[in-house]
């Protein structure tokens, strides 16, 4: 019977070290990759406009009149200072997009449906064009009347916005029935997902419970909690700092294509483990606790117990049920005068006797 009764805590234990290993990762998840606030805070935290002029430097999006020798300088000046100066339209037009996305996929919407307008790019792209052109005049229009300036800049926006929507519309539409049926597996997929936290946020105080009721006496069941806690957070704590540590080495050395990004890449890692991290340390900690409170004595026995203990039987008082040792006079809990008995057959004993004289039990 004890046999079986130890290998159920076993398999409780064990049961419990992996449902805290899936806990912690899918919390991870569930605080990160799943939580629009994390996404719209890593999206503020990369350098748009360092990001913009290095795609820029590769390629021109926009074509500016041939005749314009300098042409190609000027759009990519006119193209950063616009990224530059929609940074923060940008970053938040992109946090927009992002609690709209995942209300739609996290179920919290039944359809994905928004509208940007994009007059502030266009009144931001004409205005810097306006500037770049007053500033640095190309050596064609040098003379040149206002109206023939004026016409070369309206040229140029047409020719830069011509293919800029008035407005972008992010809804179902925008993509075909493939990727609509890909969208709906996400949303099912992330549905289970719930439904497995919930359950193990029920599992796994049922796990403590079990391991806690089986034990005995309470403070083993305690410490074997404390040892699961322990072995736990101390494992996935070391887990997590190699690999913080040697995949953050690793993107330092990799050739990307922007160096916005290996700077960001590193940051972007250490936050995606931070939940995780902070949930193993506090698991392990709860460990440290438990194991002391198993180990440490919860109280001392009072003197009369000690007393009973040693001799191995105890007298009662008549009038409020303590025991008391053998030689007291007066009950310590309620003051009655004490008539020493006998344990075994009630009757009234001197108290220096160490049989009964009437049964003969031995009295102490």
């Amino acid at each position: 019977m004890s046999f079986l009764k130890g290998l159920v805590i076993s398999l409780l234990g064990l049961l419990l070290f992996f449902s805290l290993s899936i806990f912690g990762d899918m919390l991870m998840l569930k605080q990160t990759l799943l939580n629009p606030g994390f996404v719209v805070s890593q999206v503020d935290r990369l350098d748009i406009p360092s990001l913009a002029e290095e795609l820029l430097s590769e390629q021109i999006a926009i074509e500016i009149p041939q005749e314009v020798p300098q042409g190609g300088e000027l759009v990519a000046e006119v193209l950063s200072n616009t990224v530059a100066d929609l940074e923060p339209w940008m970053k938040q037009q992109a946090g927009v997009l992002i609690y709209a996305g995942y209300d739609y996929l996290l179920g919290r919407s039944q359809s994905l449906n928004l509208v940007i307008s994009l007059e502030p790019v266009k009144d931001s792209l004409r205005d810097n064009l306006e500037q770049a052109v007053s500033e640095s005049l190309p050596p064609e229009l040098s003379g040149a009347s206002p109206e023939m300036i004026e016409q070369f800049i309206n040229e140029a926006y047409q020719e830069a916005t011509r293919d800029i929507p008035e407005t972008f519309e992010l809804n179902e539409n925008l993509w075909g029935s493939e990727v609509q049926s890909i969208l709906e597996q996400v949303r099912g997929a992330i549905g289970y997902f719930e439904l497995a936290y919930i359950v193990l946020i029920g599992l796994i105080p049922l796990l403590i419970l079990g391991i806690i009721l089986m034990s005995r006496p309470i403070r083993t069941g305690l410490r074997r909690l404390g040892i699961i806690f322990l072995v736990y957070g101390a494992l996935q704590y070391i887990s997590i700092f190699i690999i913080t540590h040697l995949a953050g080495a690793q993107l330092t050395q990799f050739d990307l294509p922007f160096s916005a990004l290996q700077s960001w890449l590193p940051l972007f890692l250490s936050d995606l483990f931070t939940p995780v991290e902070i949930f193993s340390i506090g698991v392990a900690a709860a460990g440290v606790v438990l194991i002391v409170i198993g180990i440490v004595p919860w109280r001392q026995k009072s003197v009369v117990q000690q007393q009973v203990s040693e001799i191995g039987q105890a007298f009662v008082c008549p009038r409020c049920g303590s025991q008391y040792a053998p030689g007291q006079r007066f009950c310590g809990a309620c003051g009655q005068k004490l008539q020493h008995t006998c344990p075994q057959c009630g009757a009234a004993v001197d108290p220096a006797s160490r049989f009964c004289t009437n049964c003969g039990a031995k009295l102490g």
